[in-house]
C-alpha cells in the first residue's frame, strides 16, 4: 500500500501520512495495551485526522486519484501500527535476540512463500518484468535505505529509547519536503500546506511525555524563582570579625571566643 501510495503522491505527502502511526499506536496502546490517557495526544489526533482529511480532498474528489492516494498510506500507517502494538502484546519489551530471530523467520518465510506470487504475475501478464528497463542504481540505492531505515525502526527500541526512533519519522519528512521543492519543483500551498502543518503539529503534540504538565510547572517555578533573585554585585562578601572568618583562618569560635 505504501509503495502504491508513492506512485500517485508526492513522497512528502505519503511520508506525512505514514508518520501518524504514532497516532494510531497512542489509541491502540491505550485500547490493548491499557497504557496512561494523555489529553493532549488526543488533541494530536484530531490535528492529524484533518489533516489526513484536507490531504485526501486537495485536489477534489472528482476524476482525482489523491482520494485513493492517501487512502492507501494512511491504511499502510494503520497497519504498522497494528503489527507493532500485537508485537509489544505479544512479546512485550523484546531482547536484541529475540527481534532478530523473530525477522530471520519473517525473511525465510517471505522467500518461500512470495517467489510464486511473483512468477504468476510475470507469466499471467499482469506485471510482466523487463529487466532492461529496471533502473538499478536507483533501486539498489533505494533498497539500502529502506534496509537501513528497517534496522533501526525496529532494533532501534532495543538500545535507546523509542521517541528518538519517533523523532526519526518527524525528521524525515522535513528533509523529504526540502528535497521535493529543490529535485521535484513541488510547491507547498492551500490545502496540502494546511494539511501537512496539522499532520506534523499533531506528530509533535503526540511526541510530548504523559508528565508533561509537571515539566512544565517545574520550569515555571524555575523562571519566577530566577526573576525574583536579588542581584549580587561582584564585590566579595563583607568579612564578619565577630566570627573571625578572616581569609578562611577562624581566629574566633562560632561563639565568639578567642582560639
Amino acid at each position: 500500500m505504501y509503495l502504491q501510495a508513492l506512485r500517485i503522491l508526492d513522497a512528502t505527502d505519503v511520508m506525512a501520512l505514514f508518520s501518524t502511526n504514532v497516532i494510531f499506536i497512542y489509541v491502540l496502546s491505550w485500547v490493548v495495551l491499557h497504557e496512561q490517557f494523555v489529553g493532549l495526544r488526543i488533541v494530536a489526533l484530531i490535528l492529524c485526522n484533518t489533516g489526513i482529511a484536507l490531504l485526501a480532498y486537495m485536489d477534489g474528489i472528482v476524476k482525482s486519484p489523491t482520494l485513493g492516494g492517501v487512502v492507501l498510506a494512511a491504511a499502510s500507517s494503520a497497519g504498522s501500527a497494528v503489527y507493532k502494538v500485537t508485537f509489544r502484546r505479544v512479546f512485550g519489551d523484546a531482547t536484541f535476540q529475540q527481534v532478530s530471530l523473530f525477522f530471520s523467520l519473517i525473511g525465510a518465510l517471505s522467500i518461500l512463500l512470495l517467489w510464486p506470487v511473483v512468477l504468476t504475475l510475470h507469466f499471467t501478464g499482469t506485471e510482466v518484468v523487463r529487466w532492461h528497463h529496471i533502473p538499478w542504481g536507483y533501486l539498489c540505492f533505494s533498497g539500502i535505505l529502506t534496509f537501513i531505515a528497517t534496522l533501526l525502526s525496529n532494533f532501534g527500541p532495543s538500545f535507546t529509547f523509542e521517541i528518538f526512533v519517533h523523532l526519526g519519522l518527524g525528521f524525515a519528512v522535513v528533509v523529504s519536503a526540502i528535497l521535493d521543492s529543490v529535485f521535484n519543483a513541488v510547491t507547498f500551498k492551500g490545502m496540502k500546506l494546511g494539511g501537512l502543518a496539522m499532520i506534523v503539529c499533531g506528530f509533535v503534540l503526540v511526541m510530548f511525555p504523559e508528565n508533561w504538565p509537571e515539566y512544565l510547572s517545574r520550569l515555571l517555578r524555575w523562571g519566577r524563582k530566577y526573576r525574583h533573585r536579588p542581584p549580587t554585585s561582584g564585590l566579595a562578601p563583607a568579612v564578619d570579625y565577630r566570627t573571625g572568618y578572616i581569609s578562611r583562618s577562624h581566629l574566633r569560635s562560632p561563639s565568639g571566643r578567642v582560639r
